[in-house]
């Protein structure tokens, strides 16, 4: 049986599996007022993926200044992309749906955002 999962990365490097709604709005939080630094000293980014133990992997960074970059991946170890990196700038509000379609498996309304705001 397939089995689904859900990462947030947070911006200081730590792995939450399965977040909740508060948890997704927190990582941003940080993102977005930009006193977290990441694990390398670097702005922070928050990544948040959702995929399948046997196949595909879907992933929604969001970095400093509202960068969000949309990969789509063959598998976990990100073996095949199976699209072109699609990149937007957005506010934070924006971000948090992006990140609940992931969360809510509904990547169809993921790529029918407008990708060419970068």
């Amino acid at each position: 049986m397939t089995h689904a999962w859900l990462l947030l990365t947070g911006p200081d490097g730590r792995d939450v599996a399965a977040p909740t709604e508060a948890q997704l709005a927190a990582a941003l939080a940080q993102v977005y007022d930009g006193a977290m630094l990441g694990p390398d000293g670097a702005p922070g980014t928050a990544i948040l993926k959702f995929g399948y133990d046997d196949g595909l992997m879907y992933q929604l960074e969001v970095g400093s200044g509202g960068a969000i970059r949309y990969e789509e991946w063959s598998d976990r170890d990100c073996e095949i992309a199976l699209a072109d990196p699609r990149r937007m700038s957005a506010g934070q509000d924006d971000a948090l749906q992006l990140w609940k379609w992931l969360a809510q498996r509904q990547v169809a309304k993921i790529r029918d955002q407008d990708w060419s705001k970068a």
